[in-house]
């Protein structure tokens, strides 16, 4: 059975748009409840977050309805990161959790992702059995075991402890200044109130959702203004979350962003040195920059490279007993400390690298010199299949051969979004360009 509805993090599209409808919403929960409810003689449990984009109070609706209809039982948290998803799912014992968001897509996107009882996301098999129940429809639940649904009003709460529970004991962020760019999203609350409470004087950014602001010129995909109020009021550090909050981008003092490739660096030499990284290694994607291999190399630390998805980065470090990973995106995934990217829980291990050493954050946050890297899309339409044509590959091939021993090429379609991704590395720019060019330009004539 292929893939229709999951891509490399949930299910993802437009509100009401197949497949993100309500009343696709309504079958996914009916599917997910019956493949998490295999013992009718017992109570289940599923906790439900949303970011802040309006349709989700919809696919809330809808998958509380989905869910009950075959027993399960549902704990709404209201606007909670991703992340607090994850970790309330195993604090609360539910045998599911659920996150509605589209992450740092546009508000007219939303999404629904998926925690296993353990607090991780789920397996392509797993996802692929629900998908299969969708298709082939549920049984609903006998009327007397219809589930119940009720609102839980200390989620964020037990979610902002647990995240101050990562900070040094006894550190205090006093005298530290700090930009915090909430993208107008699902840690409007939680993330300010959290530097807050550990000492340091707190600047807002995209703290006002609205519905439909989610993302929208701010954030970890636009870090402009949060750079600009860091300069403009000469603050140490700015921390750009995206719109639920599980990735993270980082501004130093001048205004220059940190990706999660630099941040990874930094984490990954000095946990090494103070021997608490597991398996004496990093595992990133195949969209890490050639410099973070090499940077580490010299350090005398291994890179595991996986296909994107923050999920995949999780099921290596899991299988290999790594501790550290992500993507140069800036989901940074600890599992000494959560199952997911937690983009607060990133910026606060940055905060006490830099009260510990005394340094400014842009000279912590230029770890390596990157390799020359170029990232061009390609949007297509539905039902086109633009890398399968004879013309495309023959290019690919082509500019392969240019690049050998100089560089590498990356060719992938987005697992959320209609789009063929083209990256290159290289120390040739002028080839670089060449190289990325000659491909989107192979791709757009057979659209």
């Amino acid at each position: 059975m292929t893939r229709e509805l999951f891509g490399t993090d949930g299910v993802r599209g437009t509100a009401n748009t197949y497949p993100m409808t309500a009343e696709m919403a309504l079958k996914i929960g009916a599917a997910v409840g019956r493949y998490f409810r295999k013992d009718s003689s017992v109570a289940h449990r599923v906790v439900i977050g949303k970011d802040t984009r309006l349709s989700g109070y919809m696919f809330e609706s809808a998958l509380t309805a989905g869910l009950t209809s075959t027993g399960m039982n549902v704990l709404l948290l209201g606007p909670i990161p991703t992340p607090a998803v994850g970790l309330l799912t195993t604090s609360m014992r539910a045998d599911l959790g659920v996150m509605i968001s589209a992450s740092h897509n546009p508000a007219v996107d939303n999404g629904i992702k998926f925690f296993g009882p353990d607090g991780f996301k789920l397996s392509d098999e797993a996802e692929l059995e629900i998908e299969a129940l969708v298709q082939a429809g549920v049984e609903p639940a006998q009327s007397r075991n219809i589930g119940r649904a009720k609102r839980i009003d200390d989620g964020l709460f037990r979610y902002i402890e647990r995240v101050k529970s990562t900070f040094p004991n006894g550190m205090r962020l006093d005298g530290i200044k700090v930009v915090i760019d909430c993208a107008h999203g699902a840690a409007y609350k939680a993330a300010p109130e959290v530097l807050w409470e550990l000492g340091a004087e707190v600047i807002t950014v995209g703290t006002s959702p609205n519905g439909f602001n989610i993302n929208q010129n701010c954030g970890s995909t636009q870090p402009r203004v949060a750079a600009e109020a860091v300069v403009s009021n000469g603050a140490d550090l700015g921390i750009c979350l995206d719109g639920d909050a599980d990735r993270v981008l980082l501004i130093d003092e001048t205004g220059a962003v940190a990706d999660g490739d630099q941040i990874m660096a930094l984490f990954a030499s000095r946990w090494a040195r103070e021997g608490r990284l597991k398996g004496n290694s990093l595992v990133a994607t195949v969209m890490s920059n050639l410099g973070l291999e090499q940077f580490l190399g010299g350090e005398g630390i291994g890179l595991e490279r996986t296909n994107v998805g923050d999920r995949y980065v999780v099921e290596r470090m899991r299988s290999g007993g790594f501790n550290l990973g992500g993507e140069q995106s800036g989901h940074i995934v600890m599992t000494d400390y959560a199952t997911t990217g937690d983009g607060l829980m990133a910026a606060l291990q940055f905060l006490a690298a830099l009260v510990q050493s005394g340094l400014r954050a842009s000279e912590l946050a230029n770890v390596f010199e990157p390799v020359p890297q170029l990232l061009k899309n390609v949007r297509f339409e539905k039902g086109q299949t633009p890398l399968d044509d004879e013309a495309v590959q023959t290019e690919i091939l082509r500019v392969e051969s240019a690049l050998s021993g100089r560089g590498r090429l990356l060719i992938r379609k987005s697992g959320t979004e209609p789009l063929v991704r083209v990256m290159a590395e290289c120390e040739d720019e002028g080839l670089l360009h060449q190289s990325v060019d000659a491909i989107v330009s192979a791709i757009e004539a057979v659209l």
